[in-house]
């Protein structure tokens, strides 16, 4: 088998050269910050596998590290699907597609269960990066962590942070005898009684419709957002320019599940937003960067509206994103709250 050779971003913006034994990082000396006078002398060798966490998602997107055969895929590369809850208050639809990547790195999760004699619902959209290991990690595990949590119920959003945090750590507990190091974002949103928790780790985003005015419900993790940049550079990191924004010269997000390389600046602690189910609330879409990246939260709402059924809705949302040249995956949940409306009282005849 002929070896493999890539020149790849390995870490602090370094370039390596990639094989399928090992990476040799030579004697380069690069100043990393010129501002700080900083300089580091790099001279280390270490087995690889064929797989390691590079992150090209903001510069390349449709070229990966190791070329290899797509999956067979029916549809053009779509799955989608949806269902509607036995009250009828509530609807779901779901579009996932490879696009112009080689595979597939996006993930997603919907499920509804009984917890402590309450229905809830749960929504989730894992990107992955470097690899889909960590995406697939999170599809299978994260919520049936979070719906096992004993405060579940009572404590909505400490269950929700303790469990990403403890799933993460369960992650790389379970790569520790590997020579991957990829990652994934988590963008959920969890329904437990009238009230939508939505949390979010790494750029995948949720927004939400209200009396038709379109609502982020999440904020992107880029490490030269102000209070990441703090948070980071406080715990010993750098964020520098690599084509663009990146914590370390490497990854274009400042929290993500999984990547160890960078574990201690790269967290998984999710920020979350609590938000009341009113009439007012028409619609939730989440998403990975596939389509954010080329679908503003506007349009991705108007759109979303223009469908009655949420399956159609996220697939017109994957096919606009297509359309508008995202060369990443693109994948996509709507979810439509649908409200019981009084019947206007007859004037009296006398």
């Amino acid at each position: 088998m002929q070896r493999l050779h890539r020149s790849v971003i390995v870490q602090v913006g370094h370039v390596g050269v990639f094989s399928k034994s090992k990476v040799w990082l030579g004697d380069i000396q690069r100043s990393l910050h010129a501002g700080l006078g900083l300089n580091y002398l790099w001279n280390r060798e270490f087995r690889t596998s064929l797989r390691m966490m590079v992150d090209t998602s903001a510069t390349e997107k449709g070229v990966p590290i190791v070329d290899v055969l797509p999956e067979k895929d029916e549809d053009g590369g779509f799955a989608s699907g949806g269902w509607k809850s036995e009250d009828g208050k509530l609807s779901c639809g779901y579009s996932s597609f490879r696009g112009k990547r080689a595979t597939m790195e996006d993930f997603y999760d919907v499920k509804t269960s009984n917890v402590d004699g309450q229905t809830v619902c749960l929504f989730g959209i894992f990107d992955g990066h470097g690899g889909s290991r960590a995406a697939e990690y999170l599809k299978e595990h994260l919520f049936e962590n979070l719906m096992k949590h004993p405060q579940f119920i009572p404590e909505t959003k400490l269950a929700i942070s303790e469990t990403y945090r403890q799933t993460d750590a369960d992650f790389l507990i379970s790569e520790r005898d590997t020579f991957r190091d990829d990652g994934s974002t988590a963008s959920t949103a969890v329904l437990v009684g009238n009230h939508l928790y939505v949390a979010n780790v790494g750029d995948s985003r949720a927004v939400i419709s209200k009396a038709g005015k379109a609502i982020p419900l999440s904020e992107d993790h880029k490490p030269n957002r102000s209070d990441e940049r703090k948070r980071i550079e406080n715990a010993g990191g750098i964020v520098m320019w690599a084509g663009t924004w990146r914590v370390g010269g490497v990854l274009a997000m400042s929290r993500a599940f999984g990547n160890r390389m960078l574990k201690q600046f790269v967290v998984a602690d999710p920020e979350i937003q609590e938000q009341e189910i009113d009439e007012e609330l028409e619609l939730l879409v989440l998403a990975s960067d596939g389509l954010w990246d080329v679908v503003p939260n506007d349009d991705a709402v108007s759109l979303a509206r223009t469908e009655e059924e949420p399956e159609a809705a996220a697939r017109k949302l994957t096919e606009a994103a297509f359309n508008r040249g995202s060369a990443d995956n693109i994948t996509c949940i709507v979810v439509k709250f649908h409200h019981e409306r009084a019947e206007p009282a007859s004037p009296d005849h006398d």
